[in-house]
């Protein structure tokens, strides 16, 4: 369990961490990354509520079973839409931007299969427990 609690955690903190630099660098970022500034901004406001909400889901007392499964799900679509960002060429990134996005999605994916493995193991241990604890992990 310690092990889901720090990756949804690792999460919470490396995507707050890119929220406030998209909220608090879009103008400077924009012309880096070749992205139009009020992609950045949005990003960066889902970004914070996104990181709050695993952020709360990694502290909770139970863990609940969809909930972890719905942000592995989220970050393996993260990462599927960035590649497809990329190879669809949505926004015309710079190099500098083609990197960041590609390094970002394979950071998010990262995060999706450490997530991914640490709760297959902490459900399954819990599985073992009671009928109740079988959908939630404390």
């Amino acid at each position: 369990m310690n092990m889901l609690r720090f990756a949804l955690k690792a999460d919470a903190a490396v995507t707050g961490a890119n929220a406030v630099a998209y909220l608090a660098g879009a103008p400077i970022l924009a012309d880096w990354l070749g992205l139009p500034t009020g992609v950045l901004l949005a990003v960066g406001a889902f970004l914070a509520v996104y990181a709050a909400l695993v952020y709360r889901l990694a502290t909770r007392p139970t863990m609940p079973k969809a909930a972890v499964a719905a942000v592995v799900a989220a970050n393996v679509l993260w990462a599927a839409d960035s590649l497809l960002a990329l190879a669809l060429d949505w926004f015309s990134p710079t190099v500098a931007g083609q990197i960041v996005i590609a390094v970002q999605a394979v950071g998010v994916a990262a995060f999706a299969v450490v997530q991914r493995v640490a709760a297959v193991s902490a459900f399954n241990s819990a599985s073992t427990g009671s009928a109740s604890t079988s959908k939630r992990i404390a």
